[in-house]
């Protein structure tokens, strides 16, 4: 618990590849629990897989809670303007947002 405090806190003795990896798992779960998807859906996703427009449990409402839900769990701000297509539309896409924003 304390490593992932120091995480969250911002301690530099962290690796990147730890922030990385951190950031892929809280992803992740972000994912089932927002969306209701299953851990084994979601363990599947590779940065190919479609988000808006292919997973049907992503609407447009959806994408409120997901990105709010992000922000708490990783400790970032998505500026309105951030947000927009190209950014939810894969897994991976994602992913290299939240690791931008979390500067890793």
């Amino acid at each position: 618990m304390a490593n992932a405090r120091a995480l969250f806190d911002g301690d530099p003795r962290m690796s990147s590849q730890t922030a990385t990896n951190d950031a892929d798992t809280v992803l992740r779960q972000v994912l089932q629990d927002v969306l209701g998807l299953s851990a084994e859906r979601v363990a599947a996703f590779t940065p190919e897989t479609g988000l808006f427009g292919h997973l049907p449990e992503l609407d447009s409402m959806a994408v409120a809670g997901l990105l709010t839900e992000v922000e708490d769990r990783l400790g970032i701000v998505i500026e309105d303007d951030e947000v927009d297509g190209e950014m939810l539309e894969t897994y991976g896409a994602l992913l290299a947002f939240v690791r931008a924003k979390r500067g890793g």
